[in-house]
């Protein structure tokens, strides 16, 4: 079934390409069907890329789905037009007064700084709150999980000895719908410099960890209410985002490692080999499906 988009959003003629079912609002609206109303609160400074990806996983299921973009209205962004804001988002006051099956928060690549000094720090709060009373489930990925995770349970992020960067593998350690058909181990990709400690983690009793990594540290938290799913890594990035991010920090001169198991034989001359693409349509269907659809009043 199809994700239901806006017209003329830059991301469609990709999914089209890659078979991904998009249906414009119109055609949707003459079917009888509730689709399933998601929010995508999108905080990546790189909007299409983030919109293609994220639609490209919740497009991989059968169900019909509803897509809001949200944006920071206190923030400027420097790499997204006014235009495609003005035209595909909407911003807290618009959608404070509804209601949605799921939502998804984006990471950012604000995590150096402290939350109170991110400049759309207090617009995030209210959609924070907003999520525990008018969305049935959230999804947090990266940065997005770590501001979640500080703000429901006080838990704060910490600063990693070395940037955590590559595709690492993975480890299930507490059976749950959202990990749902996972192999024993499987991969995914991170990118940060912050990170949170394990043991203040293991002793809360607000959520569970549901899959760690030796080298990553704790990759999936779910709330005990199973409201919240927070993702501590990236299995919505395309192949080559970790090359780019690799070839950005050496032209600006910073010490950047090759990404970690990305490359083969670490040769970044290589095509980098994706270990993490069946693993992440199976994260967000899960999500869409038992933490979403089957559990979301149809009346919501």
């Amino acid at each position: 079934m199809p994700v239901i988009i806006p017209q003329n959003l830059p991301a469609t003629e990709i999914l089209q390409k890659e078979n991904i079912f998009v249906m414009r609002k119109g055609r949707a609206e003459r079917q009888d069907i509730r689709p399933l109303n998601i929010a995508i609160v999108n905080l990546m400074p790189t909007k299409v890329e983030t919109e293609t990806q994220l639609l490209r996983l919740i497009g991989n299921t059968p169900l019909q789905i509803n897509v809001d973009f949200v944006h920071m209205s206190t923030h400027e962004s420097k790499n997204a037009s006014k235009n495609h804001l003005e035209n595909f988002y909407k911003d807290f006051t618009e959608i404070k007064h509804k209601k949605y099956d799921g939502m998804i928060v984006t990471g950012a690549p604000v995590e150096m700084l402290d939350f109170e000094e991110v400049d759309y720090w207090d617009e995030l709060l209210q959609i924070l709150e907003f999520a525990k009373t008018n969305v049935y489930s959230t999804l947090f990925i990266c940065w997005g999980a770590q501001a979640a995770l500080y703000y429901y349970y006080g838990i704060d992020k910490i600063v990693l000895d070395k940037k955590i960067f590559g595709v690492f593998e993975h480890k299930v350690v507490k059976a749950c719908q959202i990990v749902r058909g996972f192999d024993d181990t499987f991969f995914a990709p991170h990118s940060r410099h912050t990170g949170w400690d394990n043991l203040v983690l293991s002793q809360s009793k607000d959520f569970d960890i549901v899959s760690t990594s030796d080298d990553a540290g704790v990759y999936i938290l779910v709330s005990r209410d199973n409201k919240f799913v927070f993702v501590s890594g990236h299995s919505e990035y395309d192949p080559y985002i970790l090359e780019q991010e690799y070839q950005r920090d050496k032209n600006l001169g910073r010490n950047i490692n090759i990404p970690y198991n990305y490359y083969p034989d670490d040769n970044p001359n290589l095509a980098p080999k994706v270990k993490w693409r069946s693993h992440a349509n199976l994260l967000f269907s899960n999500w869409l499906n038992y933490h979403v659809y089957q559990e979301v009043p149809y009346e919501n």
